[in-house]
């Protein structure tokens, strides 16, 4: 059995008042794709926010390869190769396609080593390259996305957590950005995928998991959560 990469016990979070999650337990392992699934306000990017630091959970453990990191700084957890793609890309607009991507290797002294980084982000997203000049204010939604993921691929990622990243993109690009997403994984990266297209994160997906209002509901192989027609209707919006 592979070994456990991020193990989340019990965990609670509040936004002031709002007690956003309640007490989840999960668990990835390396090497897979594990998905979050969810309506929205479910507290799936609240989770994902809480693993990378963003935000402080109130209790609760959160171990990322055996260390606990529930209070560690959001650059620390960077650092030991644990990388959030939020929702909403947060590219750098007013910088080229290749600015953003040095600044996915802020950690990095080696110019050799963050060259060939480079090198392999624009061989996955060869659009990327064509216009690395280009200013990324100016890229659609998909190629946004792309340069988003792409900059995640600079710190060289051990586990990644993708927040969304099919929203607001047509299906082709969904396909697209998914056939990436398990490129990554076969080339290596463990994924922490919310997706609220639950037909296409279970395809991709070894695990799932469903959140309703801050709690799991259901867990489970992806397999079989993608023929259990009454969970499909009853949480995942389908």
């Amino acid at each position: 059995m592979s070994n456990t990469i991020l193990e989340i016990e019990n965990l609670e979070t509040h936004y002031g008042k709002i007690h956003a999650l309640r007490g989840i337990s999960l668990t990835v392992r390396e090497g897979q794709i594990v998905t979050l699934l969810g309506a929205n306000g479910a507290g799936k990017s609240t989770t994902l926010r809480a693993i990378s630091g963003l935000i402080r959970s109130t209790s609760g453990t959160i171990r990322y390869k055996g260390d606990d990191i529930t209070s560690k700084p959001a650059h620390d957890i960077v650092q030991m190769g644990l990388i959030h793609v939020p929702e909403g890309r947060k590219i750098f607009k007013g910088m080229t396609i290749t600015e953003n991507l040095e600044l996915g290797s802020f950690t990095l002294d080696d110019d050799a080593e963050r060259k060939r980084r480079m090198d392999h982000v624009f061989e996955i997203f060869p659009v990327l390259y064509e216009r690395r000049t280009r200013d990324s204010a100016f890229l659609s939604g998909g190629e946004q996305q792309m340069l988003a993921m792409g900059r995640s691929m600079m710190t060289n990622p051990k586990l990644l957590l993708l927040d969304e990243p099919s929203m607001g993109l047509a299906p082709f690009l969904v396909q697209q950005i998914m056939k990436i997403v398990l490129r990554l994984n076969k080339e290596g990266v463990t994924i922490l995928l919310v997706e609220q297209n639950a037909k296409v994160a279970l395809k991709l997906a070894d695990h799932g998991y469903v959140l309703e209002t801050g709690k799991i509901v259901i867990r489970g192989d992806a397999k079989t959560l993608q023929q259990d027609e009454s969970i499909v209707k009853a949480y995942l919006g389908e």
